[in-house]
């Protein structure tokens, strides 16, 4: 993982949930009291034909299962990208840790959401940051299957190189499959060292059906 996120910006999970455990997570979206909050892409001009919702606490067991255990590796990829771009900054090895430093910037509400696009659906390029403490990893994993419940809609992320013109990739994401992926930058070795490189994600227009997505992002919003 850590070498295809130096390489390539990102790293795919196959299969990382099961088929039972994406349909439990989908059919949370029918339950009005397991979110704090509800977005609607269109309305804010975000995208269309879509909204997505966040988790409110207590997050239920397996986004707060994922959460903790995904976080202790990716931490270290994180800090040792840390180590290449943002001098002494470092990432605590717990998940409680970093939760402590959110809450200290006023940062306290969860942050794991689900996303639901119909046809016609998209997702402009954006970043998830909520406050000063930004975790710089976060994960998305795929409720639903390409190809039977829906079509197009490719996870997309773009790199804004310096000096160089953007690069993107999409990445069709399979049932149960994670991406991992930077929130808003990264690490880049060249000839005369590392560089800082900005990246957006977002999704392509769903032409058929509808796609479902989890989001994990690790640090915590404002109120």
């Amino acid at each position: 993982m850590a070498t295809d996120l130096d390489e390539l910006g990102h790293a795919v999970l196959p299969g990382l949930l099961s088929s039972a455990e994406c349909a439990s997570t989908r059919a949370l979206w029918e339950d009005p009291g397991a979110f704090r909050k509800r977005v609607d892409l269109a309305r804010h001009r975000f995208g269309d034909h879509g909204e997505y919702r966040y988790l409110a606490r207590p997050l239920p067991p397996l986004v707060a299962a994922l959460r903790t255990h995904l976080y202790p590796p990716l931490a270290g990829v994180a800090n040792a990208w840390a180590e290449r771009l943002w001098g002494p900054r470092r990432f605590p090895p717990r998940l409680a840790g970093l939760a402590e430093q959110c809450r200290k910037q006023g940062q306290t509400e969860p942050t794991p959401l689900i996303l639901d696009y119909a046809e016609g659906g998209y997702n402009c390029l954006h970043q998830d940051l909520y406050g000063p403490v930004a975790f710089p990893l976060q994960v998305a994993i795929g409720l639903s299957r390409p190809g039977r419940d829906y079509q197009g809609g490719a996870f997309l992320l773009v790199e804004q190189r310096p000096r160089m013109q953007s690069r993107g990739d999409a990445i069709t994401l399979g049932l149960g499959d994670a991406v991992v992926f930077p929130t808003a930058e990264r690490p880049v070795r060249g000839a005369r060292g590392d560089s800082r490189v900005r990246l957006r994600h977002g999704v392509a227009r769903v032409r058929r059906g509808h796609r479902m997505t989890l989001g994990i992002i690790f640090h915590d919003a404002r109120t």
